[in-house]
């Protein structure tokens, strides 16, 4: 008999009933639903109670510090790509991601990581892809090692926007924006996920005016150089960008995840409804989403699908798009 006063353990929804030999039709969010509780972390089945189930912020949080080390970073494969427990600028900037969804990236928890990553930056002020001294943990091919002391955009970026929409204040802000304004503003940037941090920091950078005009110029850079599909029927007519993998592309909803995102004003409504339509597509039968690049194992590759099939909820329901 169970004690009187323990908390009922989270469960699976329901099955739904149908006629014997006949699939019944579920809705995206279910289907997504049953996939997380089969296979994510306890930090992601968290993260979607918070979303879709009315969850608490709390049991985030707690889930949250399991991955935090004494230096005020993250680690422990919080960012499930690169392994190994030691703090890596790639598992606080995820780290980062979930406090600002839980509305919890300030105070003591904003101080402690920017002690971490005025520790970690390069000379430049900013991040590094990530620190040379991590090269003997495992890793995907695709995570960058820094050969240098040298900031990275990829790095820097989104971590400088998170903590400006938060309207956190540190010391290690300053150049790492001033870094960040120049890598947006430099004639170089062409990379799609070089293009989608810069977006993250120009989504929130305090400097509006200077912010939407870094935008616009990056937005038909986008279209000159088709780093977007705009025809999901057509992918051959796109180019796979240098360093992705075979049919690694990218989408205006990759750009442009919110509709309130300065780089929403780079597309059609046609153009955003069609990319809409091809994530909603790409539900699998399982009820997750695909990750953009397998990783080395099967492991990491599973552990990174509830976030991303999270994402992937949130920007359709964003838009406006139905998930029941």
């Amino acid at each position: 008999m169970a004690e009187t006063g323990a908390s009922p353990l989270p469960t699976s929804p329901p099955p739904v009933a149908t006629t014997p030999g006949v699939l019944a039709p579920r809705s995206p969010l279910a289907r997504a639903e049953q996939f997380v509780w089969l296979t994510a972390r306890v930090l992601e089945q968290r993260l979607f109670a918070h979303h879709f189930r009315d969850g608490g912020t709390d049991p985030v949080e707690a889930a949250l510090d399991a991955y935090r080390n004494e230096d005020g970073g993250y680690g422990h494969a919080l960012e499930p790509d690169p392994r190994g427990p030691v703090s890596r600028p790639s598992h606080t900037a995820r780290a980062l991601r979930v406090l600002d969804a839980v509305g919890r990236c300030g105070g003591q928890r904003a101080e402690r990581v920017c002690r971490y990553l005025t520790s970690v930056s390069a000379s430049d002020g900013a991040l590094p892809a990530e620190r040379p001294s991590l090269r003997g943990h495992p890793a995907a091919p695709s995570v960058p090692v820094a050969g240098g002391p040298r900031g990275e955009l990829l790095a820097t970026g989104p971590v400088v926007g998170l903590l400006h929409r938060n309207e956190v204040w540190h010391a290690w802000l300053f150049r790492a924006t001033d870094f960040c304004w120049q890598a947006v503003e430099s004639p170089g940037i062409s990379h799609p996920y070089e293009i989608e941090a810069a977006v993250a920091f120009l989504d929130a950078a305090p400097d509006r005016p200077r912010a939407r005009a870094a935008a616009a110029r990056l937005g038909l850079l986008v279209r000159e150089h088709r780093l977007a599909v705009l025809d999901p029927d057509d992918l051959a007519a796109y180019p796979v960008p240098r360093g992705h993998a075979p049919g690694e592309h990218c989408f205006p909803h990759d750009y442009a995840s919110d509709p309130l995102s300065l780089a929403r004003a780079w597309f059609t409504d046609g153009e955003m409804a069609r990319s809409l339509d091809f994530l909603a597509a790409r539900q699998e039968d399982d009820g997750g989403w695909p990750v953009r690049r397998p990783g080395p194992a099967s492991g990491p590759t599973l552990e990174a699908r509830p976030w991303v099939t999270i994402g992937a909820l949130r920007t359709l329901r964003a838009y406006g798009r139905s998930l029941d």
